[in-house]
């Protein structure tokens, strides 16, 4: 069995799902931008992932936009047809995906204060000294 990983982002496309070969497989590819600590939005990085068979169904429930964390596992095939040369095709396979804990940061309450509140009774109480 191999490791489990996880990443944090906001899916940025999401395709149909589609049927390969006679057996009925079913595959999924979405993609996410990469959020978080570590992360640069100069340059950000767009990872794309894969739901096979019924895991398809797991991106039904979010739309472009959402802030997800997917759970996923490295899977990689060698391939060589035609007595071409060997190649390597990697995947990341998604098998659990969830809005992540901060999905709803950045976004802050643009209410006003109500018109009862004395902004100038909150600054005659603060006080200024500074612990260090």
């Amino acid at each position: 069995m191999s490791k489990s990983f996880e990443l944090q982002g906001q899916i940025h496309s999401i395709g149909q799902t589609t049927e390969y070969g006679q057996n009925g497989f079913t595959k999924r590819e979405f993609v996410i931008k990469l959020t978080g600590e570590g992360e640069n939005e100069r340059y950000p990085n767009y990872i794309a992932m894969e739901l096979i068979k019924d895991n398809c169904a797991l991106m039904d429930n979010y739309t472009i936009g959402d802030n997800i964390t997917a759970h996923f596992n490295f899977s990689g095939r060698l391939w060589s047809g035609n007595g071409g040369p060997e190649k390597c095709f990697t995947s990341l396979q998604a098998w659990r995906i969830e809005k992540s804990a901060g999905a709803e940061m950045g976004a802050y309450d643009q209410t006003p204060p109500p018109a009862s509140f004395d902004q100038s009774a909150q600054v005659d109480n603060f006080d200024d000294d500074i612990p260090f």
